[in-house]
């Protein structure tokens, strides 16, 4: 992503508001590293649009809330695949 610092500011937060996405998301979907998302949203973008900066903010601050439920997911799928795998290796060793 070449653009200017200010301009993919407003980038960033326009995506993270309309797609109440997580700053790791959007790095990933813009091909930068986080560092620089939460920098631009939280540094520049409140400069050049403080309403914006203000809605991004709320989403972020909802996503800072509602990470350890996605950890625990996160490992209860985890460890559900474990298990998936060991029942699938203990019929392959009857057969």
């Amino acid at each position: 992503m070449r653009t200017q610092p200010n301009d993919r500011a407003v980038l960033l937060g326009t995506y993270i508001l309309e797609n109440q996405t997580t700053v790791r998301a959007a790095a990933q979907h813009f091909g930068i590293s986080k560092s620089t998302v939460h920098k631009d949203v939280s540094e520049r973008l409140p400069d050049l649009r403080p309403e914006l900066a203000r809605a991004v903010h709320a989403v972020l601050l909802r996503n800072k809330e509602e990470r350890h439920i996605r950890g625990g997911l996160a490992t209860k799928r985890k460890y559900a695949l474990l298990a998936q795998a060991r029942r699938g290796f203990s019929q392959d060793d009857q057969n």
